[in-house]
């Protein structure tokens, strides 16, 4: 079983920045992907950054240039550093692991959430 715990939200002003952990535990073997989504109240779930481990990392248009996916190999931990925050930024963001299974398919994991309050 693979356990996932965020941290890193908060309130912070507009302009300001912020970083999300997510760290992993567990049978963390074989990554097909790592990513971040959010869901802002009244909203669906979307799709913030994935960086998949064969190939490109893929953002939001309304987040590119902002904010950033990255991974520390050797702690299991992945990251979404967000910078130039906006009041539209305000969200639960939440971390999924995909991990390929013994037979190819892939199992989702996915973190508690944390909130991200963007305001003045």
């Amino acid at each position: 079983q693979v356990h996932l715990v965020e941290s890193g939200g908060g309130l912070v002003q507009p302009g300001g920045s912020l970083r999300l952990s997510c760290a992993a535990s567990g049978m963390v073997l074989s990554i097909n992907a790592m990513g971040w989504y959010r869901q802002a109240p009244g909203q669906q779930r979307e799709l913030v950054a994935r960086m998949p481990s064969r190939s490109s990392t893929v953002y939001a248009d309304s987040v590119k240039g902002r904010f950033t996916i990255s991974r520390d190999f050797g702690k299991n931990t992945f990251y979404l550093q967000m910078n130039k925050l906006k009041a539209e930024d305000t969200a639960v963001y939440y971390c999924k692991l995909d991990l390929w299974t013994p037979l190819g398919a892939v199992q989702e994991y996915w973190g508690q959430g944390t909130q991200v309050t963007v305001s003045s």
